[in-house]
C-alpha cells in the first residue's frame, strides 16, 4: 500500500489539527521562561537609566570637588578698545586704565623701480629685526625686484617683504614690515655689493640720504611700543597684548582714550550655577530611583528595582554622605550653606544663605566641598563614592553583569526545551502516521471482507 503523505488522509481523522493542539501545549512550557526574561531585560534596562542619572550626578559632583571652582574671577570694563582676561591670580578690586598709544609694528620702503622683473644688480643684503639677522645673498638670476622679495620671504624670518605700486612713473617699491610689534623689532637695512658695481642695489637698499636726496629706503611706519597707565602708573608694552600690568590680568588695546575702569571680582555667579547644577542631578537621580522603587495600590503595579538590595545601597550610601560632615570649619554641613534635604529626598536650596555664604570668605566654602587631601570635604567624599559605584567592577556593573549572566542561561534554557518540544512533535508526528496508515489498511481490509461476504451470499442465493 502507499505511504500516506498527508496525516488523516488515510484515517478520515484530523490528526494534523490534533497535532498543532499538542504542539501549542508543549510550547505553553516555554512561557515561564519567556516571562522570565522580560523580567531580566526589564531590570537590566533600569539599571542603565540608573546608571545614566548617577553618571550625570558624578559630573556635577567632580566639579564641585574642585579647586579651581572656587577661584575663578570675572571682569568687566566701562570703556571699549580694551579686552581683558583674567586668571585665578587676578586680585579682586577696581583699577583706571588708559591707553594712549597703541604699538606698531616697523615698517619701511625703497624708492621705485620702472621695471619689478629687471635685475639691478648682486651683492648681500642684511636685515636686523631685534635680535635676528637675516642674511639674503641677491644672486644673478634671482636679483630683480621680485626675485629680492622672494628670497627675503624664504627665510622665513621676523620680516615679510611685498612689492607695492604707488602709481608714479617708477612705481614698483619693496616695502618690509616686521611681524613683530614694538620698538625692539625695529628694523635696520644694508646691502653690500662686494665690489660688483651694484650701484643700484646700493641706491634702493642703503638708507635715503635726506641731504643730498639720494634714493634709498624710508621709513613708512615707525616701530612705537604700547603705552598705557593702570591707576597712574605708566606701563610700555611691546605689543599690543599687555601681560604682567596686572596679577594675573591680560590687557588687549585695540584703541586709545580716555581712562576706563576695569572691575575684577570673584567669579560667584559660576559656584552658584555649579551648586545648582548639583543640587538638579541629585534631585533627577532621586526621582528616578522613585520611579524605579515605587508600588501602585489601586492597579498593584510595582517599580522595576522595588526591594532590590543594590539599589538600596546605593541611596544609603549617598544620602549618608549628602548628610555627613566635617570635623570642623565654618561649614560643616551642606545646609550651614543653604542647601538642606527634605522629607521627600529631594535638596533644595536657599539661595539668600547660599549667597551670603558665597559673599563671605570662599576659601571656607572650598573646605567643606574640596577638604583637603587628609581630610576631603564632602564633595569630594560624594566623588570618590560615585565613582567606587560606577566603577566596571562596582556594585551597577556586577548587577547588570549578574542579570545579563541569568538572561544567557535562560537563552540556553529556552533552546533545550525547544529542541525538546521539536522531538515530543516530531514523535508525535511518527505516531500519528502510523495509527493513519493502520487505520487505512483496517479500513481497506474491512472493504475487502465485506465485498467477499456480499460476494459469498449473492453466490449461496442464487443456488
Amino acid at each position: 500500500m502507499a505511504t500516506i503523505s498527508s496525516l488523516g488522509v488515510g484515517s478520515g481523522l484530523d490528526l494534523t489539527g490534533l497535532l498543532d493542539q499538542l504542539e501549542s501545549a508543549e510550547r505553553l512550557k516555554l512561557t515561564p521562561i519567556t516571562k522570565q526574561q522580560s523580567v531580566i531585560e526589564s531590570k537590566i534596562s533600569a539599571f542603565g537609566r540608573l546608571q545614566s542619572s548617577l553618571t550625570s550626578l558624578q559630573a556635577a559632583v567632580k566639579k564641585l570637588a574642585t579647586a579651581s571652582t572656587y577661584q575663578g574671577q570675572t571682569s568687566r570694563i566701562s570703556g571699549s578698545g580694551v579686552g581683558v582676561a583674567v586668571t585665578s591670580s587676578a586680585v579682586p578690586g577696581s583699577y583706571q586704565v588708559q591707553v594712549t598709544q597703541l604699538a606698531q609694528a616697523h615698517s619701511l620702503a625703497t624708492t621705485g623701480v620702472a621695471d619689478k622683473t629687471a635685475a639691478l644688480g648682486t651683492g648681500t643684503l642684511t636685515i636686523t629685526s631685534g635680535e635676528e639677522v637675516l642674511t639674503i645673498e641677491v644672486s644673478a638670476g634671482s636679483n630683480s625686484l621680485e626675485g629680492i622679495r622672494d628670497a627675503i620671504n624664504a627665510k622665513k624670518g621676523g620680516v615679510t617683504a611685498s612689492i607695492v605700486n604707488d602709481g608714479s612713473g617708477t612705481p614698483w617699491r619693496l616695502a618690509l614690515t616686521s611681524k613683530a610689534t614694538g620698538t625692539e623689532a625695529a628694523m635696520t637695512v644694508s646691502f653690500d655689493d662686494g665690489g660688483s658695481g651694484g650701484d643700484q642695489l646700493n641706491a634702493l637698499l642703503n638708507p635715503y640720504d635726506a641731504a643730498t636726496n639720494s634714493n634709498g629706503y624710508k621709513e613708512t611706519a615707525a616701530a612705537k611700543d604700547a603705552q598705557l597707565t593702570v591707576n597712574g602708573l605708566a606701563i610700555t608694552s611691546q605689543s599690543n597684548t599687555v601681560e604682567g600690568a596686572l596679577q594675573g590680568v591680560t590687557l588687549t588695546v585695540s584703541a586709545t582714550g580716555d581712562a576706563q575702569t576695569l572691575t575684577v571680582e570673584r567669579d560667584i555667579a559660576s559656584i552658584k550655577s555649579a551648586i545648582n547644577s548639583f543640587v538638579s542631578a541629585f534631585n533627577s537621580l532621586d526621582g528616578t530611583t522613585d520611579s524605579l522603587t515605587s508600588y501602585d495600590a489601586d492597579s498593584g503595579t510595582a517599580g522595576t528595582l522595588l526591594g532590590d538590595s543594590t539599589l538600596r545601597g546605593v541611596q544609603s550610601r549617598l544620602r549618608q554622605t549628602v548628610t555627613g560632615s566635617l570635623d570642623e570649619g565654618t561649614y560643616r554641613y551642606l545646609s550651614d550653606l543653604g542647601i538642606s534635604l527634605q522629607l521627600d529626598g529631594t535638596l533644595k536650596v536657599d539661595d539668600s544663605k547660599l549667597t551670603k555664604a558665597l559673599e563671605g570668605d570662599l576659601a571656607d566654602v572650598q573646605a567643606l566641598f574640596v577638604g583637603t587631601t587628609d581630610k576631603p570635604g564632602l564633595a569630594a567624599r560624594l566623588s570618590t563614592s560615585l565613582t567606587d559605584i560606577l566603577d566596571s567592577k562596582g556594585v551597577i556593573s556586577s548587577a547588570i553583569e549578574g542579570l545579563e549572566s541569568r538572561s544567557e542561561a535562560l537563552d540556553e534554557r529556552y533552546a533545550r526545551m525547544e529542541s525538546s518540544i521539536a522531538m515530543t512533535i516530531e514523535r508525535y508526528r511518527v505516531q500519528f502516521s502510523s495509527l493513519d496508515t493502520l487505520i487505512a489498511q483496517m479500513n481497506s481490509t474491512s472493504t475487502y471482507l465485506t465485498q467477499q461476504f456480499d460476494a459469498m451470499k449473492a453466490m449461496l442465493g442464487g443456488s
